[in-house]
């Protein structure tokens, strides 16, 4: 395509955020959009689902940047969605998120400024390398905002600063090992270890949650029917429960897709939102190059998680209005083990949904790896529910006693690979190393005409990155002087 000719009919795997972002823009830039979703409910990660009545969040916890003119809410205004998402800003009493380590806490709060001001009283005799932090934290957020990301004639950085890993920059700047432990954090919100994680991406992310925080005040079900619902509005359509089976190539240009039904949808474009090595298993053999294929088998994955649902007496532990982190580290400060909790206000009467989020360590579960959902046996519960259980007495030495806590639900990667079809039951997808950078950074050089990738893969994971992953597509497809042309058409039209 390449901005040579523009496509009527676009055919997308996947219908999580990359899938219905893409869709969504793609449509308003006047495409007849497909999204093709194997399972019978639409969304992906965004979707919760309901267990004892109880809503249970899955991949969105909070959200960044939503403030009116903020990155986040810019492009929510483009896709049309913003009026009908309810959301609540975090950070009411000062604190957005609280990190508990061993020997102190630290708060983040809401705003750049505000962040530097704790970070200086917490850590008094570091000045030097605070300030050097805060102005590239604010001159990364300032390139976000003015989505840089987008226009420019490419999607990741060049200058070496930003690509150097975080670890190694804090090694650099003789950081203390408290100091290091926290600005640690941000780099296992994306699932990448701090020694490999490169500056940019930490930067923005953390940008993303200072500018400005917010809650959900719908369920996952909702946010994913707005989407849908938009993208029905502008002529698009969503087939559910009948998945993509292969990706129709002749000579290296795409025809379109054979579902699992049987049924074959022609297109001269079909865009994958789902992981790249899921799209490359529908390809029929040698329709890429192999050096294209050894690139795509070889990359690695963020590990997974382990999530614990459980429901709380609502008068004892009442809701909780940030997020709080419980963290192990090293000596030096990098962190070793990271426990993510949220008290939220459920559907029923009385009762909280106490969620707890931890790595997955996958080890733990390979003796079921072959084995179907549902038909794993007493074995694999017990286990779930002893790591379970160990986490919420963990949770009470920060929380507080919950005496009456039941189990909701819990679940591993392996629930995630089944119902995402995420290998590994991986979180974030590919992890965005900087010894994965160059990889990363073509995958969507396919070599066939016509196919592309799309979503979280692309740029970043989180709402945010995705979003940002699906337009950077769309950019590709249509041309960076046309794409641009028109982004500025329609969100000034929105105004």
């Amino acid at each position: 395509m390449n901005g040579k000719s523009f496509p009527d009919n676009v055919l997308i795997i996947g219908s999580g955020m990359g899938g219905l972002s893409t869709a969504l823009i793609l449509s308003q830039l006047g495409s007849k959009t497909t999204v093709i979703e194997k399972n019978l409910l639409a969304g992906g990660l965004m979707r919760g689902y309901i267990r004892d009545g109880i809503e249970c969040p899955v991949g969105v916890h909070y959200l960044g940047s939503l403030d009116h003119g903020q990155v986040l809410r810019r492009l929510f205004d483009f896709l049309g969605v913003s009026p009908k998402i309810p959301v609540e800003k975090m950070g009411a009493n000062g604190i957005i998120d609280q990190y508990i380590f061993e020997d102190f806490a630290f708060n983040l709060p809401e705003g750049l400024d505000a962040y530097e001001e704790n970070l200086q009283n917490a850590f008094p005799k570091e000045h030097r390398q605070i300030t050097a932090i805060i102005n590239a934290i604010r001159r990364n957020g300032n390139k976000m905002h003015a989505l840089d990301f987008l226009f420019s004639t490419q999607n990741y950085p060049s200058m070496l600063e930003e690509i150097k890993p975080v670890g190694a920059l804090l090694t650099e700047l003789n950081c203390s090992p408290g100091l290091r432990a926290v600005l640690g954090v941000p780099c296992c919100w994306i699932g990448v270890p701090m020694a490999s994680c490169p500056v940019f991406y930490h930067n923005m992310v953390l940008a993303t949650y200072l500018f400005s925080s917010w809650r959900l005040k719908c369920s996952g079900a909702e946010l994913v029917n707005v989407f849908s619902e938009r993208l029905r509005s502008l002529g698009g359509n969503i087939i559910k429960g009948d998945g993509v089976e292969k990706i129709l190539v002749n000579s290296r240009v795409v025809e379109g897709v054979q579902l699992q039904s049987g049924a074959v949808l022609k297109s001269p474009v079909v865009i994958g939102a789902v992981h790249p090595k899921v799209v490359l298993n529908m390809l029929p053999d040698g329709a890429v190059k192999p050096s294209y294929q050894r690139l795509i088998s070889k990359l690695k994955d963020t590990d997974g998680m382990f999530c614990v649902h459980s429901k709380v007496d609502a008068l004892n532990r009442p809701e909780i209005p940030h997020n709080i982190f419980k963290i192990k580290t090293e000596k030096n400060g990098d962190i070793v083990e990271l426990n993510y909790y949220q008290i939220r206000k459920s559907e029923q009467i009385g009762k909280n949904l106490l969620t707890i989020l931890t790595s997955g360590k996958g080890e733990q579960w390979k003796q079921w790896e072959h084995t179907k959902s549902g038909r794993r046996g007493e074995g694999y519960i017990a286990k779930k529910e002893n790591r379970a259980w160990r986490l919420i007495r963990e949770a009470e030495d920060t929380i507080g006693p919950m005496p009456s806590a039941t189990l909701v639900d819990v679940y591993t990667p392996l629930t995630t690979r089944d119902w995402v079809n995420s290998p590994g039951g991986s979180a974030y997808g590919i992890l965005r190393s900087y010894e994965q950078l160059l990889e990363v950074s073509i995958l969507n050089r396919t070599s066939v005409k016509g196919l592309f990738l799309s979503g979280q893969n692309i740029m970043a994971p989180g709402i945010l990155g995705t979003i940002l992953g699906s337009f950077a597509t769309v950019k590709l497809i249509v041309g960076r002087d046309r794409f641009f042309k028109m982004f500025r058409r329609l969100e000034l039209a929105q105004k």
